[in-house]
């Protein structure tokens, strides 16, 4: 996730020095590039994006809600994506830069792109990771449905 967020939002969205499309923008809000660059505090994720550690946080969800999605790595990227994007990246858009700071649709159109390549990143790479090791709710182990320890034959 935080490669895609580098990529997207550091990258192409503020660039380096602050020359990028959402803070050189004609019709960007001055209350939103003001926010960003020139009221203190200035945002934590522009002077120091390393705490970011919402991956830990977003792998604990995954490995409790993925158990009861079918098996496979894209079905459970993309669900787990779908969720993060909705719930997370969606809702922080139309609260914060649209209600709070007037930022033009447009604008936040494509940073909506840019959050659903990085929910997509998220679940891709959890899913990878975690998801080959957690079973299926409804699936059985040899010995699940054996409560008194005795094998059937």
């Amino acid at each position: 996730m935080n490669l895609v967020l580098l990529f997207t939002f550091r990258l192409l969205g503020f660039g380096w020095n602050g020359d990028g499309i959402l803070l050189k923008s004609s019709s960007q809000s001055e209350k939103l590039i003001a926010v960003w660059t020139e009221i203190e505090p200035i945002p934590l994720i522009v002077n120091n994006p390393v705490p970011i550690i919402i991956g830990v946080i977003h792998a604990y969800l995954f490995s409790w809600l993925s158990t009861s999605w079918p098996k496979g790595i894209a079905n459970r990227s993309l669900r787990f994506a779908g969720i993060v994007f909705i719930l997370t990246f969606l809702f922080w858009e139309f609260f914060t830069p649209s209600n709070m700071f007037g930022e033009p649709l447009h604008l936040i159109s494509l940073e909506l792109v840019f959050w659903a390549l990085i929910a997509v990143a998220d679940g891709l790479a959890i899913s990878a990771i975690l998801g080959r090791n957690i079973l299926p709710a409804a699936v059985e182990t040899p010995h699940s449905s054996n409560k008194a320890g005795i094998l059937k034959g």
